[in-house]
């Protein structure tokens, strides 16, 4: 395995084809994708949030429909970007050779790994825009500023997208990824706040969830859902941005690494 290395790269342009690149592929096979990315988040939040919904009538002044909604947004968001910034991206680096390809033409390393980012970043923004669309029109929120919910998602998905391709320029075969899946991102939603208040779990757990990224995702949606300002809102954001360029930092640099050796 490659040593990992650090290096926020020289940000341009240059990721804009591998994005476009990306996009037109996705376009072929769009109801498919679609399907794929949106039906089992939107079954979780429909059937969990009826089903223990009519056993809770309210969560922290919620409906538990509106109060999962608002966690879910941010989980589905994860596991998007998770997903495509891992299987899909190392299929087109490792089984499709797609950056060999692309790394031939003037584009460098940094502009593959921002161009992949970025790209599993709009979808997991898709996902989440959808989610919100569909809390929306359920009448779950009916504030302004449930819609500052979409930048939110972005940023999320940005940086497990990031997080994501740390593990994807390390990975040398499709089964490193289950460590991650399984470890790190299934607990990860268990503890932050996505199915029942954090303040029901042992201090230490709490202490655990907060330094976790999706933690800091959740209590900057469920508020603006439910129509208030989220309390500490600089911290969550710039605890998300750290994460993202420092996942990424490691990103570009392993990946330099990889194919220079």
């Amino acid at each position: 395995m490659k040593r990992l290395a650090f290096a926020l790269g020289r940000p341009g342009w240059g990721w804009w084809p591998v994005w476009r690149r990306n996009f037109l592929v996705w376009r072929k096979l769009l109801a498919a994708s679609v399907l794929g990315n949106l039906a089992d988040p939107l079954i979780m939040m429909l059937g969990l949030g009826w089903g223990l919904g009519s056993l809770m009538p309210s969560v922290q002044g919620m409906s538990y429909m509106a109060f999962f909604a608002a966690g879910s947004l941010c989980s589905a968001t994860m596991m998007t970007a998770s997903f495509e910034a891992m299987f899909s991206a190392y299929s087109r680096m490792q089984g499709q050779r797609t950056w060999e390809g692309i790394l031939h033409s003037p584009l460098t390393v940094d502009d593959v790994v921002m161009g992949e980012l970025v790209w599993a970043a709009s979808k997991a923004w898709l996902t989440g825009s959808t989610i919100l669309a569909v809390l929306l029109v359920l009448g779950l929120s009916s504030s302004w500023l449930a819609l500052l919910a979409l930048p939110v998602a972005f940023l999320v998905g940005l940086c497990f997208a990031a997080i994501g391709l740390v593990m994807t320029v390390l990975a040398r075969n499709w089964d490193f990824f289950s460590f991650y899946l399984t470890l790190v991102l299934t607990p990860m939603v268990m503890i932050s706040g996505v199915f029942f208040p954090m303040d029901r779990l042992p201090a230490a757990l709490q202490a655990v969830a907060q330094a976790l990224p999706l933690h800091h995702g959740v209590a900057l949606v469920r508020p603006l859902v439910a129509g208030q300002w989220p309390a500490d809102a600089a911290l969550h954001v710039l605890v998300l941005l750290a994460y993202t360029l420092g996942a990424w930092g490691l990103a570009a640099g392993t990946a330099r690494r990889r194919f220079a050796g």
